[in-house]
């Protein structure tokens, strides 16, 4: 089992800049890669990005790409996203991923999840 658990939400301006944290713990030598989505109020849950944690190479879903920058401490066991430029519309609930395997990760199957970290960006 992998546990995950996230930090750094809370309420911001617009225009500022926030980073938030996932670290993980238990069988972490399981992880293939970890990523970030979010879950605006009334929305689905959409995918920001993944990290391969040895590799440490970042990929972003094409609407993150600018803005949003993940990274990961050395030993791979925490991940965190960065997001500049603030705006309104980056309110959500933040949940960070970890899945054991390229195959799962291909196929959007993330095993484990945290519980989430809340960002409110007012205007």
């Amino acid at each position: 089992q992998v546990q995950l658990v996230e930090s750094g939400g809370g309420l911001v301006q617009a225009g500022g800049s926030l980073r938030l944290s996932c670290a993980a713990s238990g069988r972490t030598s399981s992880v293939y890669a970890m990523a970030w989505f979010r879950q605006a109020p009334g929305s689905e849950r959409k995918f920001i990005g993944r990290i391969n944690t040895s590799i440490g190479r970042p990929d972003y879903a094409d609407s993150a790409k600018g803005r949003f920058t993940i990274s990961r401490d050395a030993d791979g066991t925490r991940i965190y996203l960065q997001i500049d430029s603030l705006e309104p519309e980056d309110t959500a609930v933040y949940y960070c991923a970890a899945a054991t395997s390229f195959g799962k990760v291909v196929k959007g199957e993330y095993e484990y999840w945290g519980q989430g970290t809340q960002v409110t960006v007012s205007s």
